[in-house]
């Protein structure tokens, strides 16, 4: 038996949490599967859900989900050994696939709408992490929100880091951690920074 971080067939594989919020999923849960040879393709015996609430990050998902697995799981067990659970075989012509996330998915593409960016930036916290790249250093940005900010896409659009995205919307930057630096504010990171209004990133 497995618990896995999806609503089987959806999302098989190592990153079901950041798959599900980069793709701006709206629910998520927990399976309770039996193990096959092949990857999460098992028959299911239960599904736990939960709505997937906005800017909500992946290690918060995770702890959500590890909640209902951890309070659901003996339930599921005694029911197993009692010869009262059913399972169920999955639709494979449903199924979605989670891969391994790279570090390079990580890199923002500002032309991409304020949504999928916040996605990105949510779903890959804390690690790998969403970033941009400036004056050849390297800026991970762990906390963002979006904003009705106009501009070219990555233009920084003010003194707090707001930038503009590709679809007339722009994400306020409230925490970023700069290359080899501790996580910050963004406060005090601006007080340090040289990135300032007119930047394009």
């Amino acid at each position: 038996m497995n618990i896995h971080a999806s609503i089987l067939p959806k999302w098989r594989g190592a990153a079901p949490i950041q798959r599900a919020i980069m793709n701006l999923d709206k629910v998520t849960g927990v399976s309770i599967m039996k193990i096959e040879e092949k990857l999460d393709t098992g028959p299911v015996c239960n599904t736990y859900k939960i709505n997937m609430e906005n800017n909500f990050n992946s290690a918060e998902i995770a702890e959500k989900l590890s909640f209902i697995a951890a309070e659901k799981i003996l339930d599921n067990i005694d029911d197993i050994l009692e010869d009262k659970a059913t399972f169920v075989d999955q639709d494979h012509s449903k199924a979605t696939y989670a891969p391994k996330i790279q570090k390079i998915e990580g890199l923002i593409d500002w032309t991409s709408n304020a949504e999928n960016i916040i996605g990105k930036i949510n779903g890959l916290y804390p690690v790998p992490g969403a970033f941009f790249i400036s004056s050849g250093e390297r800026y991970k940005i762990l906390k963002g929100e979006i904003s009705n900010g106009i501009g070219n896409p990555g233009e920084v659009l003010n003194d707090y880091l707001e930038i503009a995205c590709g679809d007339k919307k722009s994400i306020k930057v409230t925490e970023i951690q700069r290359q080899g630096k501790r996580p910050q504010n963004i406060g005090e990171f601006m007080l340090g920074s040289r990135i300032r209004k007119g930047h394009q990133i």
